[in-house]
Formats: C-alpha cells, structure tokens, sequence
C-alpha cells in the first residue's frame, strides 16, 4: 500500500496508448493500477515500472463486464491504499462499410467502447464518493468523436456516444468535486492502427501501410502521433493544472481536425 502516492487505474494498459499513460503517469509520482484482458503483456508492462522504481499493480478484467471494472476499481483501491484518477482508456477497432455491419459487429464494439467506458465511470464515482473525496476521470475518445469517417462509421459512432457520456457525466457529478474530460487521438503508431490500416487494404485494395501514410500527410505537424504525445495530456488531465477542466474532449492529433 502507498498511501502518500496518489493512484490512477488505467484500462487497456497492456499496450499501446494505455502503456505509454501508465508509464507516463509512474514519471509524474502515481501508483498505478494496470488493467487488461491480456495478462502476460499486462506482466510485461508491470515488470518495466517495477524496473524504473515505480509501484503498481496488475488486474485482469474483460472492461465490457460491469462487476469486473467494479472488482478492478476495488482492487486498485485496497492493494494501493487509495484511489483518484481512473482512465478509461481499453477500446476496440473495426472497419467496415455501413452497409455490411451486423447486429454482432455492433454489440462488440459497444460493450468495449462504449459500455467499458460507462462502467468505468460508475465504479469510479462511487469509489471517489464512498471515499467523500474529489476525483478524476478520463476517457478515451478519438478525432472519429469529432469527425465520422468512411468504413469507420460504427468505431466514429463509438467515440461520438463517449464524447456524450463524458458531457453529461461531468455536468452529473461536478457538484461531487469529480471531473471528467476525454482525449482524442488521431493517427498513432500502435498495434491498433497496424489492424486499421491492414482492414483497409482488405476492403480496398490498397497496399498495407497506404492508409496509415495517407492519413499522416494530412497531419499539419508532419509525423504521426506517439503514445507519449497522448499520454502528455493524460498527464494534464490527471494533475492539479486541470482541476478548472470538466466535460471536455480534447483533441490531440497533431493538426487534423480542427474546431
């Protein structure tokens, strides 16, 4: 237990963007809690914080089961002795045409993308009120929660319904000193875009690696996007600098979209 830290729970944290927040939030002082359905990359990711000196701990969950973010949310809480920043980070990818989703194609990646992130929001404002405390939430929106895009359109509708949860879910628990905002990747280099742009080159034809390059040259900054880009302002909205920031969906994308 380390009561003298201040503890953040990151979902999806096996890799990818979830790693670089949890490694990123070890740097700014946090005990973190890791949590994944992949256990031996969830380990791996354990054993380089551990390596750097700092403390977390691990915890299987499948984030689309309401009693296990519970479980998770309480597992953070007991063996870090304290709770107050969740990230609700763990998501999904799928490309496919409007015209050839499937009602199973849609309850997959609702119950990650959207009902994971719900749960998430619940198990941890009732951790921080149980706790008569303030706390901090954070979600994992994208561009494609500001912008829909073709064979994208159920992942953009995802991100949209997040963008709309974390409105309402800020203006639902500001009286209780809790805040929660969202971030919004655009094109990063993780496994994920790896799985966007080969389902492209399947439905299109393209060449692999044709649809990540093209999105990246309509990146005003000129090279795609990083998990520690995303990450730094994970950072902000995890500290004190960010405690006048409610309901926001921030965009982080390097200059794609623009409002």
């Amino acid at each position: 237990m380390t009561a003298s830290k201040k503890v953040a729970l990151v979902t999806g944290a096996a890799q990818g963007i979830g790693r670089g927040i949890a490694l990123r939030l070890v740097r700014d002082g946090f005990a973190v809690a890791l949590v994944d359905i992949k256990r031996e990359a969830l380990d791996g990711v354990a054993r380089e914080i551990q390596e750097q000196g700092g403390t977390c701990t691990t915890f299987s969950a499948d984030i689309g089961d309401r009693e296990q973010v519970r479980a998770a949310v309480d597992h953070a809480d007991q063996t870090l002795g304290g709770f107050d920043v969740m990230i609700n980070n763990a998501g999904i990818a799928q490309v496919k045409s409007i015209a050839t989703v499937t009602p199973e194609d849609v309850e997959r990646i609702y119950r990650i993308n959207v009902q994971g992130v719900l749960w998430g929001i619940q198990a941890a404002a009732d951790r921080f009120m149980m706790r008569q405390q303030k706390g901090k939430i954070i979600n994992a929106c994208s561009i494609a929660g500001h912008e829909g895009y073709a064979l994208l359109g159920v992942y953009s509708s995802t991100k949209f319904a997040v963008r709309g949860l974390t409105q309402a879910a800020a203006k639902e628990y500001a009286s209780k000193g809790i805040t929660v905002n969202a971030y919004c990747p655009g094109v990063v280099g993780t496994d994920m875009w790896v799985e966007i742009d080969s389902l492209f080159a399947e439905l299109t034809g393209a060449e692999k690696g044709a649809t990540f390059n093209k999105y990246v040259e309509g990146i005003a900054l000129g090279r795609p996007e990083t998990p520690d880009d995303v990450a730094a302002l994970v950072s902000y909205l995890a500290g004190p600098d960010s405690d006048y920031v409610t309901g926001q969906a921030i965009l982080i994308d390097g200059g794609m979209v623009y409002r």
